[in-house]
């Protein structure tokens, strides 16, 4: 369902974010992020000239190599476009991201890591999307694999491990703890 009509209006800024995720041959997963903002008017850039309709002011990219902990084992970012040619030398900063673990607390160690003019506002922001796209990412690979031990273990007569699946009660409508969602995905006889 498309929002409601809006009164006239004339389009000025694009932000597009694009963020994939991968599984790798060596059994970690990337993250990869584009984050690209245009303008639908020219105007005067100190450090550029001249920045056209449709050219990127900011075009920037970042990928997360994790693991199934959702520990970051590599993070790498890099800057074509920006407004300021001192930007990019903010980037290799990210690689400090090493070691933190995408979950409670993350966004906290982050601007610990790389906040403020240690890092970059437009490549930090990016980093709360990847990371749920980083569970969306590994989640189902890690729960295929729980079903498939399951049902293997059935096959062959033993008991199988109970169903695990860790439902983030309270974190939006779906989940409230009174919803018919969270009975369902809480109740492993319903899978």
């Amino acid at each position: 369902m498309p929002l409601s009509a809006s009164v006239p209006r004339q389009f000025l800024h694009r932000r597009a974010i694009d963020i994939r995720g991968y599984q790798r041959g060596d059994g970690l997963f990337d993250i990869e992020a584009h984050l690209e903002d245009t303008k639908s008017y020219p105007f005067e850039n100190q450090d550029r000239g001249t920045v056209q309709p449709g050219e990127a002011l900011h075009g920037m990219w970042m990928r997360l190599t994790v693991d199934e902990a959702m520990v970051i084992q590599a993070c790498e970012a890099s800057s074509d476009f920006t407004p300021y040619t001192i930007c990019p030398q903010a980037a290799p900063n990210f690689g400090a991201l090493a070691g933190l673990v995408i979950g409670p607390g993350f966004t906290r160690a982050v601007k610990e890591r790389v906040g403020g003019v240690q890092g970059c506002t437009h490549l930090r922001e990016l980093l709360a999307q990847m990371a749920t796209v980083a569970f969306q990412t590994i989640g189902p690979v890690k729960w295929r694999r729980a079903r498939e031990a399951r049902e293997a273990a059935i096959a062959r007569g033993e008991a199988p491990a109970p169903a695990k699946r860790a439902v983030p009660i309270g974190s939006c409508y779906a989940y409230a703890p009174d919803s018919p969602v969270v009975r369902r995905e809480s109740d492993p006889a319903e899978e």
